[in-house]
């Protein structure tokens, strides 16, 4: 079988978006997913988060069931944000809840300093070449006192030759991902004043995959994902 072509993530997203679930839809995301929950606060009353890469709003969704009272998800794919709209606008109304979505980069996130009291950040950053300007970020849109809850894809994936692929018509296409060791997260976030407080590295459960599914077997014997819990110091 032939490798797919690799988009960058605008492209890959545009194309993605219409199929993409506000849940995690495959093994990986799940093993994922239940590491960053475990590591949210259990309520979120009166606490201000930013979803930044948000994508179809799935951790937006989480942090408005744990009470969130203002909730900011930002994404540079306009499609996945319109697919996070459609998600949102099906939620019962509560005036307790403000609820933004916003178009912009990592990179240079369009908010205003220390606004999130929790910025989440799920499976993005590989898809920007340079970790700590992505921290940085992130860093500075967080209070001071602040936690910022990130995660990827493992380093060890890379290395196995794993892909963010997905399929769309009769093709296949991967997203451009770029490997961080835990030795750049642990540079990045002693330049940048953030605080390791917690690392996972969460494995598959064999009951999440899919009767005669295809997959790397190595997956079950190796960490699938690198799970930050930080907090901003100063």
């Amino acid at each position: 079988m032939s490798r797919p072509s690799t988009l960058n993530p605008a492209e890959a997203y545009a194309l993605w978006a219409r199929s993409y679930p506000a849940y995690a839809h495959n093994p990986v995301m799940q093993a994922e997913e239940r590491a960053m929950l475990g590591l949210m606060p259990a309520t979120l009353k009166g606490q201000t988060v930013l979803d930044v890469g948000c994508g179809s709003g799935r951790y937006m969704l989480h942090a408005l069931r744990r009470g969130a009272t203002r909730v900011t998800g930002v994404d540079l794919s306009p499609e996945m944000l319109q697919r996070a709209g459609a998600e949102l606008s099906a939620l019962p109304p509560d005036a307790d809840a403000k609820i933004e979505l916003v178009q912009g980069s990592l990179a240079a996130l369009p908010m205003q300093d220390a606004l999130a009291d929790l910025t989440i950040c799920g499976l993005v950053v590989g898809h920007l070449e340079h970790l700590q300007q992505a921290l940085a970020e992130q860093r500075r849109v967080t209070r001071p006192g602040g936690v910022l809850l990130c995660s990827d894809v493992h380093p060890i994936g890379h290395a196995l030759g794993w892909l963010r692929d997905f399929k769309f018509g009769n093709q296949r296409y991967a997203v451009r991902h770029t490997q961080h060791l835990y030795s750049d997260w642990h540079a990045a976030c002693a330049t940048l004043g953030l605080q390791i407080e917690r690392v996972l590295e969460p494995m598959l459960d064999p009951a999440d995959i899919p009767a005669g599914a295809r997959f790397d077997r190595m997956a079950l014997e190796v960490p699938v994902a690198l799970v930050f819990q930080l907090r901003r110091l100063a």
